[in-house]
């Protein structure tokens, strides 16, 4: 059954991914909302846009949705976030939401546990999940870190909403600071740019990218676990703002033992929080204690989700069948071995580090996946814009520089 309209909030990269799968799916133009354009989802012919000022806040948002479903009540439409702010409206306005669309998100309370990296960190320490040791710095109150660090160690935003919407001189999306000056200057930055909330310092994880591990899992309508993918990385991103997002990504493939074990502990912990639809889970391998630190989970589909759908579980598919058909899935460990790629060959060739891990990605080449390429979707400009991200990227690393030693 395809015959749903697919209605897409946000306008970044994970948009235009998901209005590939409803195009993949169902060979239809999804449409989409979002308050100003992003190079990701401009010059498609897969999309029809519509830009409306504020829809950040959330009744213009809510408004939006009202006048969309009037145009539409004669459909069924899913509803899909490409951001935590708009699936955090969803779950809040979802008694009243759930009357016009099909979606699928877990409660605020529960998306506050997931999103907010101090409540995370302290809601699930005693969970089966092993977590990085941290420490908590309220910029709204704290002067002082009150107990010794030991070096290097990793600051970050607890709160995302809040630092997604703010803009100051040094912003980073992770810092990896050296000393206690380092930090202190971190945490300063932070109060002046206006941030009132706790910043994460935790420890550093030894390992370069290869180190980092990616998870997508689907828990149905009735909170169970689904679907399980488990990908290593060879490559994130080093432009300064984007920092832990993924560049080059290999599915079904570890070079470290434990990844049984782990999508077991995954899996049983997304089948005990009362969770519902996708969640992306970001983990670093640990070689000092042979474990999979969870540095945090999206309360959606990641940045690099995309490559489920190549692996035969399109992401739209996959909701249309468990909300708009009530159809019983399969629980699945998505093992096929898949690459992803959102960079040039010659990045990876020059920038991956893991000799192992590139003459593995080298060899799947031919049969790589790069979400914003899309053959169905390539007009003129939409090749120029692709062109100008690559060259992007080419500049970003050799300009830009993740120390991990």
């Amino acid at each position: 059954m395809k015959d749903f309209r697919c209605l897409i909030i946000g306008s970044d990269i994970n948009a235009y991914y998901l209005a590939r799968c409803y195009h993949e799916y169902t060979g239809r133009k999804a449409d989409l909302l979002a308050t100003f354009p992003f190079s990701y989802t401009k010059y498609t012919k897969i999309l029809d846009i519509k830009y409306i000022n504020n829809l950040w806040d959330e009744k213009v948002f809510l408004n939006e949705l009202d006048k969309y479903y009037k145009e539409h009540k004669d459909e069924k439409i899913l509803l899909v976030s490409s951001n935590e702010t708009y699936g955090e409206f969803i779950a809040k306005n979802q008694n009243s939401l759930k009357k016009k669309f099909y979606f699928s998100y877990p409660s605020v309370k529960l998306q506050h546990t997931l999103v907010n990296k101090e409540d995370f960190y302290k809601t699930y320490e005693n969970s089966v999940l092993d977590l990085p040791d941290t420490y908590y710095f309220d910029c709204s109150k704290d002067t002082e870190i009150k107990r010794k660090l030991t070096y290097p160690v990793i600051v970050k935003p607890a709160n995302v909403i809040m630092f997604k919407h703010m803009e100051f001189e040094g912003k980073k999306k992770i810092y990896r600071l050296n000393s206690l000056e380092e930090v202190m200057h971190v945490c300063d930055l932070f109060k002046k740019g206006g941030y009132t909330d706790t910043l994460i310092i935790q420890e550093y994880i030894p390992g370069d990218d290869s180190y980092l591990f990616d998870a997508v899992v689907y828990v149905d309508k009735n909170h169970k676990t689904k679907l399980v993918s488990f990908a290593q990385i060879g490559l994130q991103e080093h432009n300064s703002r984007m920092i832990g997002n993924a560049a080059v990504i290999i599915n079904g493939y570890s070079e470290h033992p434990g990844v049984k074990e782990q999508i077991e502990k995954i899996t049983k912990f997304m089948d005990t929080i009362g969770y519902q639809g996708f969640a992306e889970f970001d983990m670093k391998y640990d070689a000092r204690s042979k474990k999979y630190k969870v540095m945090e989970i999206n309360a959606r589909q990641g940045r690099c989700s995309y490559y489920i759908t190549p692996c035969g579980y399109n992401l739209i598919e996959v909701l249309a069948r468990d909300l708009i058909e009530n159809e019983e899935l399969e629980y699945k460990i998505i093992d096929k071995v898949q690459l992803e790629t959102f960079v040039s060959k010659s990045i990876v060739k020059k920038y991956v580090t893991n000799e192992k891990f590139k003459k593995k990605a080298l060899s799947l080449w031919n049969k790589r996946v790069m979400p914003l390429n899309y053959k169905k979707d390539n007009g003129l400009l939409r090749k120029l814009l692709l062109l100008k991200i690559k060259l992007n990227y080419i500049r970003d690393y050799k300009n830009s520089k993740w120390d991990w030693k």
